[in-house]
């Protein structure tokens, strides 16, 4: 190894520790108390739907403008096909291998978010990325690999949580045939299944009078009036008219969809997946960047109009910035009931070797061997990327890492067993075990961007 690459791999490896020490800060405040398992998923909730946007807005709308627009382009689609061929290939490995079904998600979704931009800050202690961005750039170097990994989130995250109940459940078939149906089948299968299973949605339609009751009581503080974490904090006369909006819209709404022909329905149904919190927060962050008013009044120094920089942007990058560490911490919490439940003899959910094996391999040496070359490829030899070596050791590593503790979400969604969701929770303790292995992919991207950096001068 050059000691060029030895420096790389040094810096890899200690950033790679970092990620797993702050995890195991997670480990340790819930082994002491500090962290009870249900405060870990109120704090992910918020990261999720409040840090994780204010990020997304913050960086996007900072990095994002007309004249690097186009360089989105490509990871955009590179991460759409990743993650579509991530899901093929775990379809594939779980007939041939005849893996548990919570194997299929595991192959197919990696981390893309809290995991990257965590190893982000600490390549930018070590300025293991100087030798891409050159000496004194790393800082914006640093910043513009954050906007890439966030961008590519949004489109991995609208694809896990569209279709990863649904990939779930299809590998819940215990016999190969029936997985061999299901795969051919598709989302399709698994929607009539379901359908089949929920029974008549009419009987639930008696119990909407009590939901509004319900609602009701929650909002004004209970049936005593005594204030709890529910009670709304805006004036009644406006929590009265929301729901009287509320009562007069949603039936409306919901017979228009019911009207509509199947296809129709489909694409309303897979638009609507796209109404979250985080897209809905790069969607702001796109807008910001691509309008160059909005971009100075929120970006600019005071002096140059900047009128939002120094109380609007600050807060919002403040909270957003909370996302990147506390997201983090809280896979060690989840982290430490599997643990536990591993010291006091509790066999169920075990995780067979075979399984943790092949999840391994694949996302922490198969997919680095497809997206290193692939990517020095278009950037060395072809001009169909943009001239940014950061971008093209974005694309190299965004493929690469341990499964996304979003499996553990998949799992509630679709309804899976504890023994099954135990069984995530111990894979996911394995896989962020092992992961500074992704030293050696981060050493790989950055000699092969490198190398197609000398090729395209």
């Amino acid at each position: 190894m050059s000691s060029g690459a030895g420096v790389a791999f040094a810096g890899a490896l200690q950033a790679s520790l970092s990620v797993l020490l702050t995890i195991t800060v997670g480990v340790v405040s819930a082994q002491y108390g500090l962290l009870s398992i249900e405060a870990a998923e109120d704090v992910s909730r918020v990261s999720v739907q409040v840090f994780l946007p204010c990020l997304l807005i913050e960086n996007l709308g900072r990095n994002l403008n007309r004249d690097t627009a186009e360089d989105y382009v490509p990871l955009i689609i590179w991460a759409t096909i990743y993650t579509v061929l991530s899901i093929a290939i775990g379809r594939v490995l779980t007939l041939v291998f005849k893996l548990p079904p919570w194997a299929t998600p595991s192959l197919a979704f990696n981390n893309t978010e809290s995991l990257p931009l965590l190893l982000l800050q600490a390549l930018g202690t070590t300025g293991t990325l100087a030798v891409l961005s050159g000496e004194g750039k790393e800082d914006e170097a640093i910043e513009r690999a954050r906007s890439f990994f966030l961008a590519a989130s949004v489109i991995t995250n609208t694809i896990t949580f569209g279709k990863g109940p649904e990939i779930l459940h299809s590998s819940a078939d215990d016999t190969m045939v029936g997985k061999a149906w299901r795969w051919l089948a598709g989302p399709q299968s698994v929607k009539q299944d379901s359908d089949s299973e929920s029974g008549d949605d009419d009987s639930n339609q008696g119990n909407e009078g009590d939901d509004d009751d319900n609602e009701d009581e929650n909002n004004n503080g209970g049936p005593d009036n005594d204030a709890h974490e529910g009670t709304s904090l805006l004036p009644q006369p406006i929590n009265d008219q929301g729901r009287k909006v509320k009562r007069a819209v949603v039936p409306k709404l919901k017979q228009w969809h019911a009207a509509l022909p199947g296809p129709i329905q489909s694409l309303v149904s897979g638009l609507g997946m796209l109404l979250n919190a985080p897209f809905i927060g790069a969607l702001i962050g796109v807008t910001i960047g691509l309008t160059p008013a909005l971009q100075t009044l929120f970006f600019a120094d005071m002096a140059e109009g900047g009128y939002f920089n120094a109380w609007l942007t600050t807060s919002i990058k403040n909270v957003g910035e909370l996302f990147v560490a506390l997201q983090v911490v809280v896979v060690g919490v989840k982290l430490s009931l599997s643990l536990r439940k591993w010291k006091v003899g509790d066999d169920g959910g075990s995780v067979p070797m075979e399984s943790f094996a092949v999840i391994s391999i694949v996302r922490f040496f198969i997919w680095p061997a497809i997206s290193i070359p692939l990517v020095w490829v278009l950037a060395a030899k072809t001009d169909v990327l943009p001239n940014d070596p950061i971008l093209w050791w974005a694309m190299m590593m965004v493929p690469v890492g341990p499964p996304a503790m979003k499996i553990l979400a998949l799992a509630e969604m679709s309804g899976s067993s504890q023994k099954v969701k135990m069984a995530i929770a111990r894979l996911l303790t394995l896989s962020y075990m092992i992961t500074p292995l992704i030293s050696l992919s981060v050493v790989g991207a950055l000699e092969a961007a490198k190398s197609a950096k000398e090729h395209r001068s």
